[in-house]
């Protein structure tokens, strides 16, 4: 139940503890939406969070402190990063306070009252939900929606939608907060689950593929007998998971036997690929696409088979796609100067990069392909995906590693081997350096720079403010 007053009939208050998270803002959007009254707190923020922190136009404290909490608020929601020995979490233990979880507000707040599309995966999750969205809303349907980035076909991540409209939200495997270890996707309560893939990841959570499988296999049970399963039949993980389903089940992809299947000619041309739909074997619509790569023309069928499940009609997608434009920090080009294009992208998984390194060979086959890499993620600071990030690089021509995030919280012999991952990619003729000194790195690109290079950054942090470096020395 979404109250935006309290039983006194004042507006109800809301503190956002960890707000500059991608969800977190995005569910006090909703809350500010909803007439609550919202303050966060957070530490230092940098762009794009910050601005869209500072666009909610509401009371932010800088750092964690007790007093943030003064103005007694009827519930925190307390973001997944924060944990014991915060001193805003011990605050609102000893005060005995009404918290809970982004996921928890979010299930009984928003979910309840609609339809909710849950995007679930291991790659894909934030262009899909924000598909999906546009699909929906420009086919008639004014849907809500929580993206875990910033649109660019939206003024704001999140909307809350009409009461028995669909809600897009981007159902997240990670756990859901320091009290509660579940997945995020458990408390989406679903009436249409996507799931885009499954692979091994998040190794600070799941010790083995076997445990995220269970994780995934578990959601399914919240979907309604006449809900939907829409699993990606290219993908192995997503297509296992079929026979689990307690509901309806379709699939997607490219594979003959897909219920929603496409075909594509592997071109990109004049900014477009043009992909045709078949429905149940039956040619349905065909669309051009303003994405480059396979992977996302396997996360527009999964948005087209969710809005078409939905009621949505052939020709209204078919009218919409053309215009979609994207999500910030995929595929995004932020920069272009001196002949040469600056790519950002926020894939950090040895599947996600292999995709998005053969995406940018699609889409400027002709430019030589620099690509930079920002070891980030808990599990790409270890040497889990040693062998498969030797894989993901190899169609680049260069590969410049930044310096381990956190590496001092990891054990020798369980770090991310940079320098055998430079050598091996040297001795398969792959030009490859690592660095810890980003201002030097970002020179050594300039310098060694020229006209038709791509430079594609692949991070899902701000890897040292090499972006803000990059437009100073081109300037």
């Amino acid at each position: 139940m979404l109250l935006s007053t309290n039983v006194s009939g004042r507006a109800w208050r809301v503190h956002f503890s960890g707000i500059g998270g991608a969800a977190m803002v995005a569910g006090a959007r909703l809350a500010i939406e909803a007439g609550c009254e919202v303050r966060g707190s957070d530490n230092l923020l940098y762009p794009p969070t910050s601005e869209m922190v500072a666009a909610l136009g509401v009371q932010i404290s800088e750092g964690y402190r007790p007093d943030n909490l003064d103005w007694e608020p009827d519930l925190v929601v307390i973001g997944n990063a924060l944990s014991r020995g915060n001193p805003e979490v011990e605050a609102a233990l000893d005060r005995k306070l009404h918290y809970v979880s982004l996921a928890e507000w979010l299930k009984d707040a928003v979910l309840r009252a609609r339809r909710p599309v849950s995007v679930c995966g291991t790659h894909g999750k934030t262009t899909t939900t924000a598909l999906a969205a546009y699909l929906l809303d420009r086919t008639g349907f004014a849907p809500g929606y929580l993206i875990g980035g910033q649109p660019l076909d939206f003024a704001h991540s999140a909307r809350l939608g009409a009461e028995g409209a669909p809600f897009v939200i981007e159902g997240d495997e990670y756990d859901t907060a320091f009290f509660d270890k579940r997945a995020k996707f458990f408390h989406y309560i679903p009436e249409i689950a996507i799931v885009t893939s499954v692979e091994f990841d998040h190794g600070d959570i799941y010790r083995d593929l076997g445990e995220i499988e269970r994780a995934f296999e578990w959601m399914l049970r919240q979907i309604p007998r006449r809900g939907w399963l829409l699993a990606c039949t290219d993908q192995p993980g997503a297509a296992a998971l079929v026979p689990h389903a307690p509901c309806y089940t379709a699939t997607y992809g490219f594979a003959a036997d897909a219920n929603w299947r496409g075909e594509w000619d592997g071109t990109f041309r004049e900014g477009l690929a043009h992909l045709a739909v078949f429905r149940e074997g039956q040619f349905w619509t065909e669309i051009d696409v303003p994405l480059a790569g396979r992977h996302n023309l396997l996360n527009v069928l999964a948005a087209v088979a969710a809005a078409g499940t939905l009621g949505a009609s052939p020709d209204a997608i078919a009218s919409a796609m053309p215009m979609f434009r994207g999500v910030r920090r995929r595929m995004e080009v932020f920069l272009e100067s001196r002949g040469m294009i600056f790519v950002d992208d926020f894939a950090h998984h040895p599947t996600a990069i292999r995709e998005t390194i053969s995406a940018a060979r699609g889409r400027w086959p002709d430019r030589r392909l620099r690509v930079l890499f920002e070891p980030r993620s808990n599990t790409t600071v270890t040497n889990r995906f040693q062998d498969e990030l030797m894989a993901a690089f190899g169609q680049a021509d260069e590969v410049w590693l930044g310096p381990l995030h956190r590496a001092q919280r990891i054990a020798d012999n369980e770090r991310l081997d940079r320098e055998a991952l430079v050598a091996e990619l040297r001795r398969r003729g792959v030009q490859a350096d690592y660095s810890d000194n980003i201002e030097q790195l970002a020179r050594d690109i300039i310098e060694g720079g020229r006209p038709g290079d791509l430079v594609l950054i692949m991070s899902n942090g701000a890897f040292g403010g090499i972006y803000r470096r990059f437009r100073k020395l081109l300037d």
